[in-house]
């Protein structure tokens, strides 16, 4: 179940990451609003994930989420991926399932 909660609080970090740039600073209200909701939806998550599985690992895990997504984002909207790019986000995704498949936490 820490698990999913920790995908979950991935997944709102690429939420927040992709808002921020619509808050023009933080002066723009919904889109702020929605950034801050985010932004603690996916802290807390990180939180009660991280009661059972190693902070290093969660933290490590949800940060991963968190740049794939948004960068997978990124590609999906660019349109035109690079090999290199490519390349380097199967990289990261697969070190991101390493430090799960390896974690001492179940």
């Amino acid at each position: 179940m820490h698990w999913i909660l920790l995908t979950a609080a991935g997944l709102f970090e690429v939420v927040w990451a992709r808002l921020l740039p619509h808050t023009d600073g933080l002066t723009r209200v919904a889109p702020t609003a929605a950034f801050v909701a985010s932004l603690g939806a996916s802290m807390y998550l990180l939180a009660v994930a991280s009661r059972s599985i190693p902070v290093a690992t969660a933290y490590a895990v949800w940060v991963g989420i968190g740049v794939a997504g948004t960068s997978l984002v990124d590609i999906v909207g660019d349109g035109r991926p690079s090999p290199q790019r490519l390349l380097a986000l199967i990289a990261l995704v697969a070190a991101i399932v390493g430090v799960k498949v390896t974690s001492t936490s179940s």
